[in-house]
């Protein structure tokens, strides 16, 4: 594993690739317990960028209903923390881009902090977006620990984050920032208004440190082009878990949604 630690693999993608990354988030143990590893395997064969794999938990604050009821079926299915740490670990057997685990902090602080951090390197995490982590607290307690352990820390700001709160999510940030395209839940627009577009521009002007990524209403091949004009790259989340739960769709379709997707 130290070989991997010294170039984490997001820092390796970001300095290897500057415009287009597309990262896909799927939810792990949807639509069954043990696809999380075969997702995986089927994204980096379509030549997805990185993936962001969801950790389910039963009370999301800004997952729309498509993620929120992929969480529901995964935890029905049994999923756990626990579990999903070794399918990563299976995952590394093949998968070579990066795996960003993205989550809530209540499974997390249940799992214990430091226990998380430290299994989740091990397995081969390279990130974690834990959007109820405030930053302060980040600072003090987590960020040395988690850059030791060759883990990238992924913040999110909105339409609504101020620019003294964008400047020191850049200054604390290692890997890249979510830019969370509007300030509603997961897959609720299609399609981007004016306003949208003026916080991209914004966001370009700032000429921040660390490259962003669009994330939130990329749903097909026009939002993701759009994004792609002002960002490093896009986020596709809710879309790609809607087309993995379509009837007749399913692992097997994958390469035909980012075919789509990509145009």
């Amino acid at each position: 594993m130290e070989a991997t630690k010294t170039m984490n693999r997001i820092d390796q993608l970001f300095s290897s690739k500057k415009v287009n990354i597309l990262s896909v988030f799927y939810t792990a143990g949807f639509p069954t317990v043990n696809d999380t590893v075969s997702i995986a395997q089927s994204l980096q064969q379509a030549g997805v960028d990185m993936i962001e794999i969801g950790i389910p938990f039963s009370d999301p604050i800004a997952d729309g209903p498509v993620i929120q009821a992929s969480s529901k079926t995964a935890i029905d299915n049994g999923m756990t923390l626990k579990r999903l740490l070794e399918q990563v670990r299976e995952a590394r057997q093949t998968v070579t881009i990066p795996i960003i685990l993205m989550g809530y902090l209540n499974p997390v602080m249940q799992y214990g902090m430091d226990r998380f951090f430290e299994d989740a390197s091990a397995a081969g995490v390279d990130g974690l977006i834990l959007p109820d982590m405030p930053l302060e607290e980040y600072r003090k307690l987590y960020k040395e620990k988690m850059e030791a352990l060759g883990l990238r820390n992924v913040f999110l700001i909105s339409p609504t984050t101020s620019e003294k709160r964008i400047r020191q999510v850049d200054h604390l940030s290692n890997g890249f920032i979510y830019a969370v395209s509007s300030s509603s839940t997961t897959g609720t627009r299609s399609g981007f208004q004016p306003e949208q577009l003026a916080y991209f521009q914004r966001l370009q002007s700032l000429s921040l440190e660390n490259p962003f990524l669009i994330g939130f209403g990329i749903s097909n091949h026009e939002t993701y082009a759009t994004a792609c004009r002002y960002s490093a790259g896009v986020i596709v989340g809710s879309a790609f878990i809607q087309w993995l739960s379509k009837e007749g769709n399913g692992i097997q379709s994958i390469p035909e949604f980012i075919q789509q997707l990509r145009g």
